[in-house]
């Protein structure tokens, strides 16, 4: 494996490579949310089973009520989850709720405020009415047998809801990947600590675990290893023994004297792919395999370790969830000058205003350093400058990635 810059498509493409999703599990339909189904989903039911009434009113037959006056005798109830069992003849009407069978004999439905009733008891029409009017029609949202949910969507509140109405009670989804992260460093303290001379609070694991948890995976939290060989080691075997899909480790992969991250998975077994990417923030970033699970060394400046956790830790958990990789970039303008840009792919933060018009200025903010957190936070989006890409003005195209 040559030391030169990776491309960062090309590394991309070669973490997502040869991905199988997850296993197939059966979860509690309120315990789907977030989930991303395995398999089709079909309705088990016709919805609606039978026509029903759209409306509070009566149900009537609409020659009836095609001119006005009209008077009508009422010979019953139909409340909802309750038929009325005879049958509307002429002149005649049943008093109907939102959501209850029409009854037989009847073509339509009088809205209750289209309706008085007299002194002897009959209903008289003040409206006319249309046949079918405020009849939902059987079947009319979906059929018995209808796929409505393909494999492999998200499921969110409108699916989740959807699948309540197939009658689903639970569903077939796929397993949450695993991803153990690991930070390193004596330098790192857990946050809350009182810290020494020499250290700093340990902030990256905590923005990686929520990526993973919103991506639809399970972060475990392996905690802080000091810089030691044997420590790190077992550590690693940790990770394999449990079973995670995904090993991320924060810090220690670059080439310093103490980084010796990537020294210590390789004598673990680890069959390194790459190590150095064309992309600033970020390029000490190493991929590779250790058996099944599949290994990501984040850089440990916090800005880099973040947006390399969104470039190629969400497409591994993508893959593993047996959903697409997209291209999630988007044109935008730009709201201040940059300058050109050398061999590494640029992922600068900025502000962004989403324009009446439809157009979207991104403004670079003013400190990029990686080590910046609070620059992160500030920024909605990261504007995409390609290598060698040469300086722009005010209002030049240009690419963002929305952030999360």
């Amino acid at each position: 494996m040559a030391d030169a810059l990776l491309p960062v498509a090309d590394a991309v493409a070669r973490v997502t490579q040869d991905v199988a999703p997850t296993p197939t599990e059966t979860v509690p339909l309120g315990q789907a949310l977030n989930r991303v189904l395995a398999e089709p989903l079909a309705a088990r039911r016709t919805q609606p089973p039978f026509d029903v009434s759209a409306m509070d009113g009566y149900a009537v037959r609409a020659a009836d009520v095609a001119t006005l006056p009209a008077r009508l005798t009422l010979i019953g109830a139909a409340p909802a989850g309750h038929a009325f069992g005879g049958t509307v003849g002429p002149n005649q009407t049943v008093r109907i709720f939102t959501g209850a069978p029409v009854p037989d004999g009847a073509d339509a439905i009088l809205l209750q405020e289209d309706a008085a009733v007299e002194a002897d008891g009959r209903i008289r029409a003040t409206e006319v009415v249309r046949p079918l009017q405020h009849i939902r029609a059987k079947g009319l949202d979906f059929r018995e047998g209808e796929v409505l949910l393909p494999a492999g969507m998200r499921l969110g509140m409108r699916q989740l809801s959807l699948a309540a109405a197939l009658n689903h009670g639970e569903l077939p989804v796929r397993a949450r990947p695993r991803v153990a992260i690991l930070a390193t460093g004596d330098e790192l303290v857990p946050p809350g600590s009182a810290l020494g001379p020499n250290q700093i609070t340990a902030s990256n694991s905590f923005g990686i675990a929520a990526l993973v948890e919103i991506m639809g995976g399970t972060a475990v939290d392996l905690g802080i290893i000091p810089d030691d060989r044997a420590l790190l080691a077992a550590a690693i075997d940790r990770a394999s023994a449990s079973g995670a899909d995904i090993l991320v480790t924060l810090g220690g992969a670059s080439v310093g004297e103490h980084d010796f991250v990537r020294e210590v998975l390789v004598d673990r077994g680890m069959d390194l792919d790459f190590w150095k990417i064309a992309m600033r923030p970020g390029k000490p970033l190493m991929f590779g395999r250790l058996g099944p699970m599949r290994v990501l060394g984040l850089p440990g400046n916090p800005v880099s370790s973040l947006v390399c956790g969104l470039l190629f830790l969400k497409p591994l958990i993508q893959s593993l969830l047996g959903l697409p990789i997209a291209d999630e970039t988007e044109v935008a303008e730009l709201g201040a000058a940059v300058r050109a840009n050398d061999k590494r792919q640029d992922y600068i933060r900025a502000s962004l205003v989403d324009m009446p018009d439809g157009r979207h200025i991104a403004t670079p903010l003013p400190r990029q350093d990686s080590s910046m957190l609070s620059t992160f936070a500030q920024a909605l989006c990261l504007i995409v400058r390609p290598p060698f890409a040469e300086a722009e003005a005010v209002g030049a195209p240009c690419r963002i990635l929305r952030l999360p």
